[in-house]
């Protein structure tokens, strides 16, 4: 049987981290993120269930922007980790302790993955390498 109570939490963390999508972000970064809160609710012991939801909101978001550049002004869209905590009024500490467990927990790594955006999976060099007799070649090494 499903905890009402957690449902109500879920909800609630959903709520938290479309708002901050919404509002700085796009909407892929919302699908992630909702798709994130999804899977910690599915969890055996629901991580979310302790703990301040606004920390957890903070820690998907940063943990999800980490391995897509969110934090490099070179990428868009941009949002400093100072703008998510002061969003969620969460310490910087404390929300890059909880994206370093969500990024443990879920594997989570730099270019591929099931939490990359869109944009992150079209721009990922490993894309143009492929093996040869073993050896790792770039696409760029034959011509067009």
């Amino acid at each position: 049987m499903i905890d009402p109570k957690m449902l109500e939490k879920k909800e609630q963390l959903l709520q938290l981290v479309r708002g901050f999508c919404q509002e700085y972000l796009d909407e892929d970064y919302e699908q992630l993120s909702c798709k994130m809160v999804e899977k910690l609710g599915r969890k055996r012991t629901v991580p979310f269930m302790s703990g301040k939801l606004e920390i957890w909101a903070a820690g998907i978001i940063h943990a999800i922007g980490t391995i897509n550049f969110l934090f490099d002004k070179s990428f868009e869209p941009y949002v400093s980790v100072h703008d998510i905590c002061e969003y969620y009024g969460a310490a910087q500490s404390t929300t890059s302790q909880k994206s370093k467990l969500l990024r443990d927990m879920f594997k989570m790594g730099h270019f591929g993955g099931e939490f990359a955006t869109q944009v992150s999976e079209q721009n990922n060099p490993f894309n143009k390498l492929f093996s040869v007799n073993g050896i790792i070649v770039s696409d760029d090494f034959f011509e067009k």
